[in-house]
């Protein structure tokens, strides 16, 4: 995984924690993580370098073209090697190395682009240095010197390089640093928060009344109370 796909999952997880966070503890959370810089990328001398690049990919290129390997007072293996560190350092100087070339231009910031660039350099150099001690051994010195002079600007090319990543790496940690922090105080605020009150709603419905009436009986009379109201029968 690249290193700005991470950062982006992190900075989903803070932004996920802060919207879980209590308002309260969110503002305070958030002032504070506000007044700590985050880490920016360093800027470094990659386009600049990348100009040197291709200038010294072209006139290696060239040396080479002119060299008369089959000439050399040198045994055929020797020849043969020669011959094919020429041909490998050629085909990468036209067909790999500029893509790689224009993916840190496209992307400076993108660690795994710059990496691929300097292993390919540092690869260039060894097989280059090959070729260069065998043309001091075998050729003429003209052909040498034109070696030996392409080869110290790619040295000097893929040293810069890798002082240019050795920075945006340290600059790319500190920021991956800082972001983890960032994420551990906001989910230490979303623990310590105090649980939010539930309303509890009683959505039961009441006993009805009952439609039933009761009707009162009727008392009877008493011997001591008012008489009867019926006429006493005639005499």
């Amino acid at each position: 995984m690249r290193f700005p796909a991470l950062l982006g999952l992190l900075l989903s997880c803070s932004i996920s924690l802060w919207a879980q966070a209590p308002a309260s503890s969110s503002v305070s959370t958030t002032s504070q993580a506000a007044q700590q810089p985050i880490g920016s990328y360093s800027t470094t001398p990659v386009p600049s370098e990348l100009d040197r690049l291709q200038a010294a990919s072209a006139a290696i290129d060239l040396a080479i073209s002119r060299l008369k390997i089959e000439k050399w007072k040198a045994d055929a293996n020797s020849k043969r090697q020669a011959q094919s560190n020429a041909e490998s350092i050629q085909r990468n100087l036209k067909s790999a190395l500029p893509g790689m070339i224009s993916g840190v231009r496209a992307a400076p910031q993108d660690l795994g682009a710059g990496f691929k660039l300097y292993r390919n350099v540092n690869a260039l150099y060894d097989v280059m240095s090959s070729l260069t001690e065998s043309t001091g051994a075998f050729g003429p010195k003209s052909d040498y010197d034109a070696l030996a002079q392409q080869l110290d600007s790619l040295d000097g090319v893929r040293r810069r390089l890798g002082d240019s990543l050795e920075q945006l790496a340290a600059s790319t940690q500190s920021q991956l640093d800082q972001l983890r922090t960032q994420v551990k105080t906001l989910q230490a605020a979303a623990n310590t928060a105090p649980p939010p009150k539930k309303t509890v709603v009683d959505d039961s419905e009441p006993p009805k009344k009952s439609t039933t009436v009761h009707k009162k009986k009727a008392s009877k009379p008493t011997s001591s109370g008012t008489p009867s109201s019926t006429p006493p029968p005639p005499q």
